[in-house]
């Protein structure tokens, strides 16, 4: 079976949706080495993230084929690359990162297309109008229009199925995994040296995503004021124009030496970073599924998140989870963690049993069962 995808992420992104993009073909290429993967992109791009698996002899890339489809590679990607798919002799072609060929359904080409999340529809005052007007319009169309969607957890389902009206018996859920390097332990000294090159010398709690306004950091940052005064909140992240909130609140209660933002930290340095920590705080607002949350419980880091969206289901029934207001709350439970040890190692045991679910065979697996009902359900033409 020849593959294709929406490449564009793999190719030029580095964090979220391009390492889904790369986790998905390379799990699959992995465990199913007989198929062929295409990834369909606008442009090349020296990505060092990428090039290990296009050294696999059944991993390609496919740029467009024509003069028009390089002149405009924008209307390529959405319309011209289903022609192309065609004289590529795909047998399926899967969006990536919720987008299809606006032509997708008149090509007769079985199709998936993976929604994250609609956190544009549930906090519509994060994105501008046209933002939310056109991840509205692809992914209603995309849903649409393809012959099964993969949500990747059961809240973004529900969320599909409520807002869009999705017929839920065309909608699976397929977890993801997160990349291989939180599934070992850092070594001691390891965990030293990241302490080390951040100047991390005091007990910390570790939150890890960019630093916005619906990942709701100022909450750990306004519980940090009930915790003992050793105890210092490590934010890693792209930093937005809400940081400013957050310099704004240490500044005025005097706690601004206890916070560390810590920026364009590398990939490699978060298992060692996340183990180094007393626990993790994860109290987004909403999420699509949450992987820090399996990151940090994975390196055997307990992590506290907030309830409301999917990140219970992504920690499991032993997590604790707290009101994304409830500050004091937050700050009852780290406090119960720092009393009581036996809870904290409870929890970071259970927790990286729960997580062991969200492995590179089942994401392999089930995607691979997505393909055969979208071939099964496809007309003969």
């Amino acid at each position: 079976m020849k593959i294709g995808y929406d490449g564009k992420r793999a190719v030029f992104n580095n964090t979220g949706l391009g390492n889904y993009s790369r986790l998905l073909v390379d799990v699959l290429s992995s465990r199913y080495p007989e198929h062929e993967y295409v990834l369909f992109s606008p442009g090349l791009n020296d990505n060092e993230r990428l090039k290990p698996l296009l050294e696999r002899s059944n991993i390609r890339i496919e740029i467009p084929d024509t003069a028009m489809g390089r002149a405009v590679a924008s209307l390529w990607r959405i319309q011209g690359v289903t022609s192309q798919l065609s004289r590529s002799k795909v047998d399926l072609m899967h969006g990536l990162s919720g987008e299809l060929p606006l032509n997708i359904g008149q090509s007769h080409i079985p199709s998936v297309v993976t929604i994250h999340d609609l956190i544009f529809r549930k906090f519509p005052e994060c994105y501008s109008a046209i933002d939310r007007e056109i991840y509205d319009y692809k992914f209603r169309s995309a849903a649409g229009n393809a012959t099964r969607v993969l949500a990747i957890s059961e809240c973004t389902k529900r969320d599909l199925v409520n807002e869009y009206r999705i017929d839920p018996d065309r909608i699976d859920v397929v977890y993801q995994g997160c990349h291989s390097q939180f599934k070992r332990t850092p070594t001691a000294e390891e965990i030293t040296a990241a302490k080390a090159k951040y100047h991390l010398d005091r007990p910390y709690i570790i939150t890890v995503g960019t630093i916005e306004r619906r990942k709701n950091q100022i909450m750990s940052v306004r519980g940090l004021r009930g915790l003992p005064q050793d105890f210092d909140i490590v934010l890693v992240g792209r930093r937005t124009s809400y940081i400013k909130d957050i310099e704004r609140y240490a500044l005025q209660y005097n706690i601004t030496d206890r916070i560390k933002l810590l920026e364009n930290v590398p990939f490699s340095d978060l298992p060692a970073l996340y183990a180094g920590a007393f626990c993790s705080s994860y109290t987004s607002r909403y999420e699509g599924f949450g992987i820090p949350v399996i990151e940090s419980l994975s390196v055997g880091t307990p992590v506290i998140v907030a309830t409301g969206s999917c990140l219970e289901e992504a920690g499991g029934p032993d997590v604790p989870a707290v009101d994304p207001d409830d500050v004091e709350g937050w700050v009852t439970t780290v406090k119960e963690l720092i009393d009581y040890p036996n809870a904290h190692r409870n929890i970071a045991t259970k927790g990286r049993a729960y997580v062991s679910r969200f492995s590179d065979l089942n994401m392999a697996t089930g995607t691979m069962q997505v393909y055969e009902r979208a071939l099964d359900s496809s007309p003969i033409i």
